[in-house]
């Protein structure tokens, strides 16, 4: 199921859903050279969160194999700035569009209720929050983790609280493609659910892959940190212009 749109009004201009977008992108272009295998290797050992790096449960010298022959080297040199700069970080095009089209259709109405500078601090603190379950799960992993998804479950965890009642537009693909529509609580809940299921089999063994935890652990951070962050009086606003969309007052 991918989402392709949802019928809740942007009330200001999203500056910093906007911003964030940017931002990716030019990391994708500038620093990973559009997906160019020396520079999308080289980035994603330096500036990917390796947790064994990062804690000092690797050895030193172990040689991680990133394909088409390129090899990361971990040291003891890694430092905590790598949880930040994951974030900004992909592994390909389909990651890279997925997470900003994710982004997009969900931060908008997020930073609506809680203004563009609080919003950046919400999406940043929900990233950390991401790459610590994810951590916490495999501190010894030798697998680099990068992509924006982590943040972003953080948003998709206040969407669900600020506007459960929302209609989503969904496509799938089941034989022939389709559209339907279903409300936000029970779209973004069932996807909740697969991000948890998936990531069961992961707690017992390290693998790479989708770094199911963090986004699950994300999306928790977001449900949690929503209630710090919001703005009463936007929420407010909204809420006269558009009508009661959400429980949260």
């Amino acid at each position: 199921m991918f989402p392709v749109h949802d019928d809740n009004p942007t009330i200001g201009t999203p500056v910093a859903t906007v911003a964030l977008i940017g931002l990716n992108l030019a990391a994708w272009v500038l620093l990973q050279g559009m997906g160019a295998a020396e520079p999308l290797a080289s980035t994603i050992c330096s500036l990917g969160l390796i947790p064994g790096e990062l804690l000092r449960l690797a050895a030193e010298g172990t040689q991680v194999p990133m394909g088409d022959g390129a090899v990361c080297v971990l040291t003891e040199r890694a430092g905590w700035h790598t949880v930040i700069t994951s974030m900004f970080l992909h592994g390909g095009w389909l990651h890279l569009l997925g997470n900003l089209w994710f982004l997009w259709v969900f931060g908008n109405n997020v930073e609506d209720s809680m203004g563009h500078a609080r919003f950046v601090a919400f999406y940043l603190l929900c990233g950390v929050a991401a790459a610590a379950a994810q951590v916490a799960v495999n501190p010894g992993s030798v697998v680099p983790m990068v992509g924006a998804s982590g943040a972003i479950s953080g948003v998709m965890g206040a969407y669900i609280v600020l506007y459960p009642r929302v209609r989503v537009h969904m496509f799938t693909w089941i034989i022939i493609p389709f559209r339907f529509v279903m409300p936000a609580w029970l779209m973004l809940g069932y996807w909740f659910l697969l991000q948890v299921i998936g990531g069961l089999p992961t707690l017992q063994a390290e693998s790479g892959g989708v770094a199911f935890w963090a986004h699950a652990g994300g999306f928790v951070a977001g449900m949690l940190l929503i209630w710090l962050f919001r703005d009463v009086a936007l929420v407010n606003r909204r809420t006269r212009r558009v009508g009661p969309y959400g429980w949260v007052r």
